[in-house]
């Protein structure tokens, strides 16, 4: 049924021998490519009972659980359920789980059911969950992220106005 090997069997081991490295060169004026894919890194954290005042701008990703009093600036966002932002978010990626006080510019923008946004909304995708409140406005944009100013609506014409009443 099972069958033993003796591990100590008498006898000469032998061990295959690794073959030697090639020696590498020192030369480090290799060009890297412009559009290498970006390696996805752990996110910078800044913790509950953290309070930043001042702006936040990085080219990784972060996740907020506490206050920030200023703009964000970041490739993907996540606003945690017990995090205040007061200011504009710019990112390729916002979640909103917890407060925001101000305009969000994103590529993608996502607001879970735990999410409280006062302020507009730019994006190209968007997504509300039944239960998230939201007081302001959505304008979707080719390029939310570009930094041009937000394109407005004209004023209504004087015979519009006259209609209206």
């Amino acid at each position: 049924m099972f069958s033993k090997t003796r591990v100590t069997e008498p006898g000469p081991r032998t061990q295959p021998t690794p073959e030697p490295e090639p020696a590498r060169s020192l030369d480090t004026s290799y060009d890297i490519p412009a559009a290498a894919p970006r390696a996805r890194t752990t996110p910078s954290v800044l913790s509950s009972d953290l309070t930043v005042t001042g702006n936040i701008q990085t080219q990784g990703d972060i996740q907020i659980e506490g206050t920030v009093e200023g703009d964000i600036r970041a490739h993907q966002l996540v606003v945690g359920e017990s995090a205040t932002i007061r200011g504009e978010i710019v990112a390729e990626e916002v979640v909103v789980n917890g407060r925001v006080v101000g305009r969000v510019r994103g590529l993608k923008v996502r607001l879970t059911a735990t999410a409280r946004v006062e302020g507009d909304i730019i994006h190209k995708t968007i997504a509300i969950e039944s239960g998230a409140h939201f007081e302001g406005s959505v304008q979707r944009q080719e390029d939310p992220l570009a930094n041009g100013v937000t394109k407005k609506l004209a004023p209504p014409t004087a015979r519009e106005a006259d209609a209206a009443e």
